[in-house]
């Protein structure tokens, strides 16, 4: 009997059985399953696999090789049998030979000599080789033909601005700047009395009276031209028209003649720390402006004429503490495309105030021309949180001082700081009178010269009182200057940058700066305010309320507070099911969607559009704080909670820039800060850079010590490198958090 056959018997007798013959169903390559328990990869975990440290690494190993073969063949040249001494390492030796006092051996090339270094401003440029021991400094400003100068233009409104009279009638000067600024000009005036009585210092009850009957009788005197020793050197222009130069930068630029034929308009590409959108019709010829001014410099300044040896240059570039992303890339396009340097490196106004001062740590206040900036380095990085950029300097203290003294009956009535000899009037007038020391604060008789091209020169005489000193305390009352023109043009060419994966505004922010926005923000119908904005664009930063000010039309405590109480804030966990309820309470970590007033639910609203909604309400305000209370604000937020720290920074603060220069600011300033807060009135301590450094150079100075820096300067960004990854460099080489 035979037994039952297997279906393989079966299917082999009928030939269907299958057979392995090695073939693949496909040539493409089969990709095994991942291990789902252990997920692992080496993709940019490794410094070669990236191509900014590979570079990096090379060119260590190429600087060594080299080293390696210069020292053998001195070696053989030298023809000795001893064996030479080891070298110091690079990083030792950079410390040996930074030191000024130390001259180079003979054929060897003086280190910083092919760095240069460049600190730009709102008003002054500032540049030079890292090697020399001061920058030169040129103004910020390009003089270009156009139809009329920029006196001419608006209508020609004078500047300060002046209430014109219904029927054309001449105002008092008491009535001309309106009726709020004389009542600020006198409450400050009153207060300063007090203040100086409080101190045992005579005040004279007529003094008012005194300077305003002398401005009001005096007449000027008239000098010729021939008598006149310190006359102004005018630029002089062709007489053909069509020959004269198109633009003109710098100094001769301040020095052409407002009748000119033909006309020249002055422009500032910087204005406030930012690009000044407001005079410029496109964005190409504000770069344009910038490259001119900045190749001029290179050219008449520095010697540099030939366009051809500036890739042999590396260029250190000085940006503010709380940079806008779209000036830092904008840079760095510039100097590597339209000046072909070799390389460009960044650093920070602050930091490279402490390079310059050789301080580890301190509290930077840089009070500039136009623009102020607070911020605390601590062990040589800045403190991101600490941060202030406040929209107010050395240019709105002139301003004001020739508003309260057109008030006291100035003699020099049209005084007009469009007009171009005028401003250089106004600053001379600020730089030389103003001060800070209550024991000047006296009727006192000064005289200026009024030189005007094709005029004799004026002599006029004047007597001040306490405008001398309340004109630079408007730092302390930013609301008391002209703020009204800062924000016009504002985003008008240049928007803000955006991030590439969500586009979302991405400029830096810092939680001492939103204290500024959170008491200056309107309030909308909803109740809202910018605290909504920070919270959302720096949700780990601690916004503490900053130290209250005293004075009255600037409360920040009061103002603040207030935008905390009337703010809503949602809870993170989810709400608990009603009592009674059926639905069950999943956990406490549910949430559950939000119930407008009439009960249907609330649509969720999308961050990125709230983001973009928040960046353009914070775009429409100034950002202005009384000084002493912005310096508690960026010291204590800098601190982060730590009493110890926060005794450090106040202990260390430098002031520096050319709107700090005022005789008795430092002293006043710390007076100002002990009265806000006297738990710390022993460890407030304010100061000046040392070893007799200018405060306007200091900035540079740093940029130029850290542009000498070779073995441990890892931030230089080359040529070949920006050409294949562009402006993500800037995240890597940058020494803080891009």
């Amino acid at each position: 009997m035979v037994g039952k056959k297997s279906g393989k018997a079966l299917l082999r007798e009928e030939g269907l059985e299958r057979t392995d013959n090695d073939l693949e169903f496909t040539t493409w390559p089969q990709v095994n399953m991942i291990n789902q328990k252990n997920y692992y990869t080496e993709y940019l975990k490794r410094d070669d696999q990236i191509l900014v440290f590979r570079l990096q690494n090379e060119e260590n190993r190429n600087r060594m090789t080299r080293e390696a073969k210069d020292r053998d063949r001195a070696l053989a040249q030298s023809n000795r049998a001893e064996f030479p001494l080891p070298e110091a390492d690079a990083d030792m030796e950079d410390e040996a030979v930074a030191d000024e006092g130390s001259a180079p051996a003979i054929g060897e090339e003086v280190l910083g000599s092919k760095v240069i270094v460049i600190h730009s401003g709102s008003q002054n440029l500032r540049i030079g080789l890292a090697s020399d021991a001061l920058p030169r400094t040129i103004p910020m400003v390009i003089a270009r033909k156009w139809k009329c100068n920029e006196s001419e233009e608006d209508g020609s409104e004078p500047r300060p601005k002046r209430i014109k009279a219904d029927d054309d009638d001449d105002l008092d000067p008491e009535q001309l700047f309106g009726a709020e600024f004389a009542s600020q000009f006198s409450a400050m005036s009153a207060d300063l009395k007090v203040r100086m009585r409080n101190n045992k210092r005579r005040v004279l009850p007529n003094s008012k009276d005194l300077v305003v009957n002398y401005n009001r009788r005096t007449l000027p005197d008239t000098i010729s031209e021939h008598n006149d020793p310190l006359r102004v050197d005018w630029t002089e222009l062709p007489p053909n028209r069509k020959s004269a130069p198109e633009y003109i930068c710098g100094q001769a630029a301040l020095r052409i003649p407002d009748d000119s034929k033909p006309s020249y308009k002055l422009f500032w590409p910087l204005k406030n720390g930012w690009y000044n959108e407001r005079d410029y019709a496109s964005k190409t010829l504000l770069y344009e402006d910038i490259v001119v001014i900045i190749e001029d410099a290179l050219k008449s300044q520095l010697g540099l004429r030939r366009k051809n040896e500036w890739s042999q240059f590396g260029c250190v570039f000085v940006i503010p503490d709380l940079y806008e992303r779209r000036y830092v890339t904008d840079t760095l396009e510039m100097l590597l495309r339209e000046f072909g340097f070799g390389r460009v490196c960044f650093i920070q106004e602050s930091l490279a105030a402490t390079f310059g001062a050789g301080y580890s740590s301190a509290c930077i206040v840089d009070i500039g021309a136009q623009k102020t900036s607070i911020c605390c380095v601590e062990e040589g990085m800045c403190i991101e949180n600490s941060r202030m950029n406040l929209k107010y300097g050395g240019a709105d203290v002139t301003e004001t001082f020739i508003k309260m003294m057109l008030f006291d009956h100035f003699p020099y009535a049209d005084i007009n700081l469009r007009r171009r000899y005028d401003f250089m009037v106004a600053e001379e007038l600020k730089q030389k009178f103003c001060t800070m020391n209550e024991s000047d604060i006296s009727v006192q008789l000064y005289d200026f010269h009024l030189r005007v091209s094709g005029q004799d020169t004026r002599k006029y005489s004047f007597k001040t009182y306490d405008e001398v000193m309340l004109a630079p305390m408007g730092f302390f009352n930013p609301s008391f200057f002209d703020n009204s023109e800062k924000l016009l043009g504002r985003r008008k060419l240049i928007p803000r940058s955006y991030d590439l994966y969500d586009s979302s505004p991405n400029d830096p922010a810092s939680a001492a700066q939103s204290t500024v926005y959170q008491a200056l923000a309107p309030h909308n119908g909803k109740g809202t305010s910018t605290t909504a904005a920070v919270n959302s664009e720096n949700p780990n930063s601690n916004f503490a309320a900053s130290t209250p000010s005293r004075q009255q039309p600037f409360n920040l405590l009061n103002r603040f507070n207030e935008n905390l109480d009337t703010t809503p804030r949602s809870s993170v966990a989810g709400s608990p099911a009603p009592e009674g309820g059926r639905t069950p309470n999943t956990g406490a970590g549910t949430l559950t969607p939000a119930v407008g007033a009439n009960g249907a639910p609330v649509a969720p609203v999308d961050p990125n559009i709230e983001k973009m909604a928040l960046a353009e309400e914070r775009d429409g305000i100034l950002p202005i704080m009384p000084l002493d209370a912005a310096i508690f604000a960026s010291a204590t937020h800098g601190a982060r909670d730590d009493d110890r720290k926060l005794r450090d920074f106040l202990g260390s603060i430098m002031v520096i820039g050319g709107g700090g220069k005022v005789p008795g600011f430092t002293t006043f300033l710390e007076d100002r800060l002990r009265e806000m807060r006297p738990v710390f009135a022993k460890d407030i301590l304010v100061g000046t850079p040392p070893r007799e450094l200018d405060s306007q150079v200091v900035v540079w100075k740093g940029g130029s010590v850290f542009g000498k820096l070779r073995g441990t300067n890892d931030s230089w960004i080359g040529q070949m490198e920006y050409d294949r990854l562009g402006s993500r460099l800037l995240a890597y080489k940058c020494m803080w958090a891009w």
